[in-house]
């Protein structure tokens, strides 16, 4: 798909000790997109907010657009360039769609380990996206002290979201591709008869295996879950 994408290359900046930009074809952020999308599709934890690449995309399509507007009326590139605008929408779309579901899924959770974030961490959250989860926190907290806590005793009225709601299921199995090759990955033992073990992830290999195994690799972008 992102072979078919025209348009001008985009300045990616990535925050570092020392400021660098990364400048990437559009067919290059188009795959980017697509990795963090299938990474946010198939992970049962939110991932670090990728609003960057979001406001790159958005900026391209824009592009696209205005260079489909000059183009020539009836020409049979104008429908396949605008075929693939509306692939790369899909994408945009399911992979924000995504994000937005497990804010509203783990809010408690999310909020909470915002909060425990150093100041030089990486949020989970964009602005937005933790706007909208403050706002859902309360008003999902206020809709239940309305409807049902206020009519209950006194000492069952107290609301611990935190407890009420599910944590995502980090021990749930995903499959990913191996991307760059890994050494000594320590997988935990499924039964009590069994020990810890050690793997070679090699390049290009495919596995099932517990999200939580291998959750730092999706981050640092080592592996790709499909």
């Amino acid at each position: 798909m992102a072979g078919e994408v025209e348009g001008e290359d985009t300045e990616l900046s990535r925050d570092s000790d020392q400021e660098e930009e990364e400048i990437l074809t559009p067919a290059q952020l188009i795959a980017k997109l697509e990795e963090a999308w299938l990474n946010e599709k198939y992970s049962p934890d939110l991932l670090e907010n990728k609003s960057e690449i979001v406001e790159c995309v958005m900026e391209q399509l824009d592009h696209m657009e205005q260079n489909l507007q000059r183009a020539r009326k009836g020409d049979l590139k104008v429908t396949i360039h605008r075929m693939e605008m509306e692939r790369i929408r899909y994408v945009l779309s399911s992979y924000l769609r995504s994000r937005l579901q497990k804010i509203e899924k783990f809010f408690p959770h999310i909020l909470e380990k915002e909060k425990s974030l150093l100041e030089a961490a990486p949020s989970c959250l964009s602005p937005q996206e933790f706007t909208f989860a403050k706002e859902y926190s309360a008003n999902c907290e206020a809709f239940l002290r309305g409807l049902v806590l206020k009519h209950m005793p006194p000492n069952l009225q107290p609301l611990d979201l935190l407890k009420a709601v599910p944590k995502p299921n980090l021990d749930s199995f995903v499959f990913l591709t191996v991307k760059e090759r890994q050494e000594n990955i320590l997988v935990e033992p499924e039964t009590e008869d069994q020990r810890e073990y050690t793997v070679d992830l090699e390049e290009g290999s495919q596995h099932l295996m517990k999200y939580k195994t291998i959750a730092p690799l999706v981050a640092s972008g080592a592996v790709q879950l499909i």
